[in-house]
């Protein structure tokens, strides 16, 4: 099943029909191309976070801090109260190897922009999980001779990121490599041993049956390694799925495999089992709604079960036009929505309480033409939706947008913000 998270990334820049977004392609699910290179000087490590509950890291949607057009971290949080993210996607590198790296190409050991990120997030209180795995791209348990040299390489990122919580992410094509899923099942049990109280998950593909054949052989691959994460979650999208209804179909359907497959009852396999969808538009244009997250988080909520996230806060933000014109992007929905929308069902899967929505500023701000800063432009709004080369008008300079952005005041995040400086008006 391709995902769009395979499809937007890498290192040559596309533009979006109909969108009027920058991202990178192809390969994103399983690569992070367009890196950031002027990364932050002093951020090779990062220092420890107290741990958040379990709930966090089970809420936490993915995020590509590397690519498709990377929101503000920091300011998802001021705007939907989230605390914690999954950051995507660990790899072998493309090169060949048993080492991490971010998407293939930007090795962990000397990370500095990723790192930056992540201490920006804790400084606000929040943490991260990181995802290994994903759509395409070579997996440590492909490259890897064993699951202990596989486990060593996802401990250096355990490490290097001082991580309570980390996402096994196993599909196309890892997932039809029996070795290869015996490999990260092995290092999967090593790090839960190794590592006391880290957070761990295993996500898979989802059908109309729970899981197809790969995903019931990694459980019964489970089984017999004697592992029990804190959940198996499937992926019910982009297998002809229509709405809520039929994704909390699969979920009972993979309760049931649970059951199967562990000797599990039914509260126990609910509290061992986890949603993770698509907010938006999926690649294969099957379309879910805000009404279709409430559906199945209040399906989540009411079997007791352990893990609700989604992919992507990349795509957690409306297009332009919002429809995208029938298409699907790595950088927003492709669904009529206000920005982070989609996140703040996984605010209230974690018990919490999303912001109100009402702004605390004026949605327009009083710098247009008839003000003493005499700028041409529109004033900044922060309801509009703007894309790469719009023009406006904030604090009495004039701005330019980089990429599509919305509701980010003009200058709020400095060099690393949607907007460029053209001066005072």
């Amino acid at each position: 099943m391709k995902r769009l998270r395979a499809l937007l990334g890498g290192a040559a820049a596309v533009a979006l029909a109909g969108a009027g977004l920058a991202v990178a392609s192809p390969t994103a699910f399983g690569s992070a191309g367009a890196v950031h290179t002027a990364a932050h000087s002093g951020a090779a490590s990062t220092a420890k976070a107290a741990a958040l509950s379990d709930r966090w890291y089970a809420a936490a949607p993915y995020l590509m801090p590397l690519d498709n057009t990377p929101p503000s971290a920091t300011e998802i949080m001021d705007a939907s109260g989230l605390k914690a993210f999954q950051l995507a996607f660990i790899l072998a590198p493309n090169g060949g190897g048993c080492s991490p790296t971010w998407g293939g190409t930007a090795p962990v050991s000397s990370d500095t922009s990723v790192a930056s990120t992540i201490s920006a997030i804790r400084a606000k209180g929040g943490d991260v999980s990181v995802s290994i795995g994903g759509y395409g791209g070579t997996k440590l348990g492909q490259a890897c001779s064993d699951a202990a040299s596989t486990a060593a390489a996802y401990q250096q990122v355990i490490d290097k990121y001082q991580l309570h919580a980390i996402d096994f992410d196993l599909e196309e094509p890892e997932y039809e490599n029996t070795a290869a899923v015996s490999h990260e099942i092995g290092a999967a049990k090593i790090l839960q041993q190794n590592n006391p109280g880290l957070y761990v998950s295993v996500t898979t593909a989802g059908t109309a049956a729970g899981t197809g054949w790969f995903g019931q052989q990694m459980l019964n691959e489970a089984k017999s390694q004697g592992f029990t994460p804190n959940n198996f979650s499937i992926m019910p999208f982009d297998g002809g799925f229509n709405g809520a209804a039929s994704q909390t179909s699969a979920l009972t359907a993979f309760n049931k495999l649970l059951q199967t497959t562990f000797g599990w009852n039914e509260s126990t396999a609910y509290a061992h089992e986890g949603f993770s969808g698509m907010n938006g538009r999926s690649d294969t244009g099957e379309i879910f709604t805000q009404s279709d997250f409430q559906t199945v988080l209040d399906y989540a909520t009411g079997h007791g079960m352990d893990r609700f996230t989604f992919w992507s806060l990349n795509r957690d933000r409306q297009c332009s036009p919002p429809d995208n014109n029938g298409t699907t992007s790595g950088a927003c929905s492709s669904v009529p929505q206000s920005a982070w929308d989609f996140a703040k069902y996984s605010v209230k899967f974690a018990g919490a309480t999303p912001p109100s929505t009402t702004p605390t500023d004026p949605p327009t701000d009083p710098t247009g033409p008839s003000d003493p800063s005499g700028c041409a432009a529109a004033a900044w709004n922060a309801a509009t939706a703007y894309t790469a080369g719009n023009e406006v008008s904030y604090g009495g300079h004039a701005w330019k947008a980089k990429w599509w952005t919305q509701n980010e005041k003009p200058g709020s995040t400095g060099e690393w913000g949607a907007w460029e400086d053209e001066g005072a008006c």
